[in-house]
């Protein structure tokens, strides 16, 4: 065992000084226009992304439990408290501010069945909009949002 200090390559969050991270399906066509409508709507960079396909993305996968190569879920990670589905749908538009966070009504719908309607979606994303061959690339100007 070492008594060394952890760095910033043992923990891809270090660097982020609490910043939630939405991890995404990096090939979906939805969840890249998803994250690109997100980017405009928070302009201090309060949210970083990952996909889901990334070494960064697995690696924050694997730690909290969740099968790496399962690609249908959207999973936001603050700190160590998770969220995934609806449930990190609606923490996104919390924390993009008003007017999305009103989207929080959205939990007085029960979670099963808020999570049965992602689902359909989630299954049916790659036929409605297509994915791509890659992960996208960001533009330049929001790839410090972006981890790898």
């Amino acid at each position: 065992m070492s008594n060394q200090p952890a760095t910033t390559d043992d923990d891809p969050l270090a660097e982020l000084g609490g910043r939630p991270v939405l991890l995404f399906d990096g090939v979906c066509n939805l969840c890249d226009r998803i994250v690109q409508e997100i980017i405009p709507r928070d302009p201090t960079g309060k949210i970083a992304f990952a996909p889901l396909q990334s070494a960064v993305g697995r690696a924050l996968q694997e730690r909290h439990g969740f099968d790496a190569d399962d690609l249908d879920t959207v999973i936001l990670v603050e700190g160590n408290s998770v969220q995934t589905k609806s449930d990190a749908a609606i923490r996104v538009a919390e924390l993009l501010g008003w007017p999305y966070a009103a989207l929080v009504v959205g939990r007085l719908v029960p979670r099963n069945v808020r999570n049965e309607i992602y689902d359909f979606v989630a299954d049916n994303r790659y036929g409605w909009f297509g994915k791509k061959d890659q992960c996208m690339v960001p533009d330049e100007d929001v790839s410090d949002r972006f981890l790898e």
